[in-house]
């Protein structure tokens, strides 16, 4: 018998990237399989999940925020019970707990798989800090997708041995590991059964996935992708995180050779500036990440080009930046993410001389931004016209009206008689700087 204190209602908030997105769906699926069920809009949920992401600036500070905003003017036996995942419990798991009396659980990215027994623990009013590493074995603890959105995330591989001098997550994620292929292939069909259309391909690393597949044979990412192709329901392949050091041949060849494979690439370069590429620790040259994108758009000419970049980093100068802008400008970006340097506590970056000034970084973030937003926007304004296929992921905000991505990871809105997970031909008919309104042509499939 479960004790009265029990939760009957979960919320999990995720914050950062996909690969939070996806570790929150699966701690949703545990809590489940307890009988646990989402709390319903408007309402205080039992139990909430703060999944963080330290990458952000001042990510242990809104942590605290949010905390104390759930418990603020709530008696003890009415405040939720509150746990933190994710890369900040991962960083700071004891400071949260002495600094936070309201934090029931904290759990790391590498072991939320324990969250069920933590929870059990914190039902009988013991707090739980579990921030082990135990490379993948929290995929085997996982419960077995029954149920998953038409766009859906598969993590394929996790941590990261790159060591970038501005980067935490070779210390809260760990070293480089990939999943078993057998796994993935598996949990691929599972989702694909569970009403997915498409999968993103997840890692902090992707590009350095490898393994063997079901004959012996060694194969890398692109291999992965070739033989997911070949599910059947599985209309598109997307993959996110790569670096430039892991795209090889057979990868950049797989663009131009899987039509599954949408027509889209992030491919973080973080600078322009060799110089500081080089104190960042980054492998690459901004002429070998320009070549490097040159040999895709060859086997791919539609390939649209996403990127992520750091302004601001230690020493910086202003003709550095300047680097920067010029590299935006001879790629022409359809999407980007910028941010300004932020320290991360225990990386070199945090300690090197130089830091730059606040409003300076302000300064360059705007310019930066500037030439970003107006290059989505030129992407998008040459893409008005084409007819093409748009996987339907919600309703608008409209009767009669949805939302949905193009090939090219461009959010298309239109009316029309269809469902969430269909396939449909949309003409792409007005531009925005964020998004194209279409026009429903047909649809391909259910």
């Amino acid at each position: 018998m479960k004790p009265t204190n029990s939760p009957k209602t979960y919320r999990v908030k995720s914050f950062g990237c996909q690969m939070n997105v996806y570790d929150g769906e699966r701690m949703a699926e545990m809590l489940g399989e307890r009988g646990i069920v989402p709390a319903p809009e408007g309402e205080d949920a039992d139990l909430v999940v703060l999944n963080t992401c330290h990458i952000r600036e001042k990510a242990a500070e809104k942590v605290y925020s949010d905390i104390g905003r759930l418990t603020k003017g709530k008696t003890q036996d009415k405040a939720p019970m509150i746990a933190v995942a994710g890369c900040v419990a991962q960083a700071e798991g004891e400071e949260i707990m002495a600094r936070a009396p309201a934090v029931s659980m904290v759990v790391g990215p590498q072991a939320y798989h324990r969250l069920p027994e933590m929870l059990d623990k914190a039902v009988q009013g013991e707090r739980a800090t579990d921030t082990d590493m135990p490379a993948i074995a929290k995929f085997a603890a996982l419960p077995e997708r029954k149920r998953t959105n038409p766009a859906s995330f598969l993590t394929v591989q996790e941590g990261c041995d790159k060591f970038c001098t501005y980067c935490v997550v070779p210390y809260t994620r760990g070293a480089e590991i990939s999943r078993p292929y057998g796994d993935l292939v598996t949990e691929a069909r599972k989702l694909v059964d569970a009403g997915a259309k498409e999968i993103t391909l997840l890692g902090q690393n992707v590009s350095a996935w490898s393994g063997e597949d079901d004959k012996g044979h060694a194969v890398g990412l692109a291999g992965l992708i070739r033989d997911l192709a070949k599910v059947d329901g599985l209309a598109r392949i997307r993959y996110t995180t790569s670096h430039p050091a892991d795209m090889d041949d057979d990868l950049i060849a797989a663009h131009g050779e899987i039509d599954k494979l949408m027509p889209f690439l992030h491919l973080p370069v973080q600078a322009g500036s060799d110089r500081v590429l080089k104190a960042m620790n980054r492998s690459h040259t901004a002429e070998s990440y320009l070549r490097l994108l040159e040999r895709f758009r060859a086997a791919r000419p539609d390939l649209a080009l996403s990127g992520d970049f750091i302004v601001g980093f230690p020493g910086e100068t202003d003709a550095e930046f300047e680097e920067t802008l010029k590299l935006v400008d001879a790629v022409g970006y359809a999407q980007a993410f910028s941010f300004k340097y932020s320290p991360r506590p225990g990386t070199p970056a945090a300690s090197m001389e130089g830091q730059v000034a606040k409003e300076v970084m302000d300064e360059r973030l705007q310019r930066l931004q500037a030439a970003l937003n107006r290059d989505q926007w030129a992407f998008n304004r040459a893409t008005e016209g084409r007819t093409c296929e748009v996987l339907v992921e919600r309703k608008g905000k409209h009767p009669g009206q949805w939302l949905g991505k193009t090939p090219w990871l461009q959010s298309a809105w239109f009316e029309g008689d269809v469902g969430i997970g269909d396939l449909v031909q949309v003409e792409l008919v007005e531009a925005g700087p964020n998004s194209l309104a279409g026009r429903l042509r047909e649809c391909v499939a259910a």
